[in-house]
C-alpha cells in the first residue's frame, strides 16, 4: 500500500515508517518542521511539510499523494511532566484530535481513501467503576475531573468520527520509549528521577503502558488486517497500580522511592484529576488486539521495558 502517515516525525511515526517500508509499503509522511523532513527522507518516506490544522493543505497533500491508506498520528505532546496543568499541555493535541481528524477524514472522502487508522488513548479514559481492567466494550468515564474533560471530549470526537467513516481507532496505553517523555532525558522520566511524581494515597490507580515500538507494530497490523469500524486497546500484558509501577520507574531512573502524599493534600495542591489518575483510573485489556490482529507486544510488561530504558 501507499500510506499517507500524518504525524510521521512523532515518536510512533518514526518507529512506524521503517516497519511499513520493511513490509513493502511506500510512505508519504507529514511533519510541521522543515528540519525534520530530511530525517523522514532518511528513513525512506517522502516528506511533506504541513500543519495538520490547515484544512486546505491537508486536502491538497492527500490529493497529491493518492494514498491507499491514511494513518493519523498527529499529536503535540510536550509539557507532560507537569500533571497539575494537564489540560494546558494537551490543548494543541486536542485540536489535532478534533479539527485535525476532521481534515484528514475530509481528505480521505475527497480522495476515495477507505482505510484510515487513527491514534486514540487507553491510559485513563475508562469509567472509574467496576473491575481494574477494561475492554473496548466498557464505557468511558461519564464524569471525568474538570482538568480532563476537554481531552476526553477530543478523544470521544476522534473515535466517533473515525468509526462513522469506517476507520479504525487504536487506543494506545501510556507510551514510553525512544521519542516519548518516558525515556531517559524525557520530561516524564526526569520528573520521576527528580521525585516530582509522588505516590498519592493508596496508589490504586491502574495504568496500562505501551512501548512505542509495540504501538508501531500494532498500527502496521491494523492496516494489514483491516476490519472497518473496529476499536482496539494497544498496550502491554500487565496493567499495574501506581503503587507498583512508580517505585519501579524510580529505581530504573536511579532515584529514591517516590514521596508519599495523602489524597487530600494532592487534591489541594494539584487538583482532583491528579487524585483520579493516581488512585482511581482503570487499566485496559489487550486481548482483542492480540486475537484479532495477530499482534503480540515485544515488551510484554513495563517492568522489562523500564529496566531496558535505564540501560
Amino acid at each position: 500500500m501507499h500510506v499517507f502517515l500524518a504525524g510521521a516525525s512523532g515518536a510512533i511515526g518514526r518507529a512506524l515508517v521503517p516497519l511499513l517500508i520493511g513490509n513493502g509499503h511506500t510512505v508519504t509522511g507529514t511533519t510541521r518542521s522543515a528540519a525534520k523532513a530530511e530525517r523522514l527522507r532518511a528513513l525512506g518516506a517522502e516528506p511533506v511539510v504541513l500543519d495538520g490544522l490547515d484544512r486546505d493543505a491537508v486536502l491538497a497533500a492527500v490529493a497529491a499523494a493518492k494514498p491507499d491508506a491514511i494513518v493519523h498520528q498527529m499529536t503535540a505532546l510536550a509539557g507532560l511532566g507537569d500533571m497539575r496543568h494537564i489540560e494546558r499541555a494537551f490543548a494543541q493535541t486536542n485540536r489535532l484530535r478534533t479539527e485535525g481528524t476532521d481534515h484528514l477524514l475530509a481528505a480521505a472522502r475527497a480522495s476515495g481513501v477507505e482505510r484510515v487508522v487513527a491514534q486514540s488513548y487507553a491510559g485513563w479514559p475508562y469509567a472509574r467503576v467496576g473491575g481494574p481492567v477494561k475492554t473496548e466494550d466498557d464505557p468511558l468515564d461519564p464524569d471525568p475531573p474538570r482538568e480532563l474533560r476537554t481531552t476526553l471530549a477530543a478523544i470521544r470526537h476522534l473515535e466517533s468520527a473515525v468509526s462513522e467513516a469506517g476507520g479504525v481507532a487504536l487506543r494506545y496505553g501510556g507510551l514510553y520509549g525512544p521519542g516519548t517523555g518516558m525515556t531517559p532525558g524525557g520530561e516524564q522520566w526526569e520528573s520521576v528521577r527528580r521525585r516530582r511524581v509522588p505516590l498519592v494515597g493508596d496508589g490504586g490507580g491502574v495504568w496500562s503502558f505501551c512501548h512505542v515500538a509495540d504501538a508501531a507494530s500494532a498500527t502496521l497490523a491494523a492496516l494489514e488486517r483491516w476490519t472497518p469500524g473496529e476499536l482496539y486497546n494497544v498496550c502491554d500484558d500487565e496493567p499495574a497500580a501506581v503503587r507498583e509501577w512508580l517505585p519501579a520507574a524510580a529505581r530504573a531512573a536511579g532515584a529514591k522511592p517516590p514521596r508519599r502524599v495523602p489524597r487530600w493534600a494532592a487534591r489541594l495542591l494539584a487538583g482532583e484529576h491528579v487524585v483520579a489518575l493516581m488512585c482511581e483510573i482503570r487499566g485496559a485489556s489487550n486481548a482483542k488486539a492480540k486475537r484479532a490482529l495477530g499482534w503480540t507486544p515485544s515488551w510484554p510488561t513495563w517492568r522489562e521495558g523500564f529496566a531496558a530504558l535505564a540501560g
